[in-house]
């Protein structure tokens, strides 16, 4: 979809101003045109796509069923930008029959404050980011076991990944019923190869604690490279700790092994999604390194965007 250069240029610049680890601003996406005019006759426009999931979709463990995503241009006209073009998907939204299980969205970088309080002010919350680390690996923790996980631990990995959205729900995008399905041949396929890695940490024989983790490479024209700057990226996927070990140090010396294995398979950074609103995650993923780069505004259902 084409925009007006000048507001794609000041777009591009907001994004290199704001964080000089973001990736150059990607191309406008395909969509809904939403446009609007700032009291100094400046235009702003946002794009605006519908997405829509059944039950059995992956998606559904951290979206809406219907969930309409807008990717905002208001270049350097600031808050009254974001608030124009929210104001406008707001009259888009008028006599749309969008039921509970629906959303809008906004991905965006996570220090513009500008931006974050036309956020708030139309009723959105910060309900996902992604961080990053840059750091270099930590120095191990030899009081855990950590190991590669296998075909033969499907059981205990489901269990582990399945306990985080118990709490998660309560933080964060709700739990569906069906969550340890929707889960399951993910984790089998990993458990099944040699990539991509699963790691159990365990005391006594016992999993106190699960890290699902993945390489990824941001290169040019992926969608990796739309989030992140070029190159090998480790991620890490799903990190649980079991319920009641948290706080006796497991996750972190999972992931003092898990960034040394990143890193010696190649990426000298990695990132990952957290909830903002998770107070156990938020503080344990900063203590970790990370950082967050962008953050996905969103409120539920779509009708209650102010």
């Amino acid at each position: 979809m084409d925009i007006a250069e000048p507001l794609l240029a000041a777009h591009r610049a907001r994004f290199a101003a704001v964080d000089a680890l973001l990736p150059p601003a990607a191309p406008p996406a395909d969509g809904e045109r939403l446009d609007a005019a700032t009291a100094a006759g400046t235009q702003v426009t946002g794009v605006l796509q519908r997405h829509r999931f059944g039950p059995g979709d992956v998606p559904m463990l951290w979206s809406a069923a219907d969930t309409w995503r807008l990717f905002p241009y208001f270049g350097d006209t600031g808050t009254e930008g974001a608030d124009l073009l929210l104001r406008s998907l707001k009259g888009r939204l008028e006599g749309e029959p969008t039921g509970e299980d629906s959303a809008c969205v906004v991905l965006w970088p996570s220090r513009d404050a500008e931006a974050i309080r036309a956020f708030l002010d139309h009723g959105l919350v910060p309900l996902s980011a992604i961080g990053v680390r840059t750091a270099p690996p930590p120095e191990p923790e030899p009081a855990v076991t950590v190991r590669r996980a296998g075909p033969a631990d499907y059981a205990t990995a489901v269990a582990l990944a399945d306990a985080t959205f118990d709490y998660t729900g309560l933080v964060a995008a709700p739990r569906r019923p069906n969550t340890a399905e929707l889960l399951g041949p993910g984790l089998r396929a990993a458990l099944a190869e040699a990539e991509p890695p699963v790691w159990l940490a365990e005391e006594d024989g016992e999993a106190r604690a699960l890290a699902h983790c993945a390489w990824v490479d941001a290169a040019p024209g992926n969608e990796a490279a739309e989030l992140l700057p070029p190159g090998r990226w480790g991620y890490v996927n799903n990190v649980v700790t079991q319920p009641g070990d948290r706080g006796a140090g497991f996750g972190r010396a999972l992931m003092a092994h898990v960034h040394r294995e990143l890193h010696r398979g190649g990426a000298t950074r990695t990132y990952l999604y957290y909830n903002p609103t998770n107070p156990l995650a938020s503080v344990f993923w900063h203590r970790q390194g990370y950082r967050p780069l962008w953050t996905s505004w969103e409120v539920r259902p779509a009708s209650a965007l102010r």
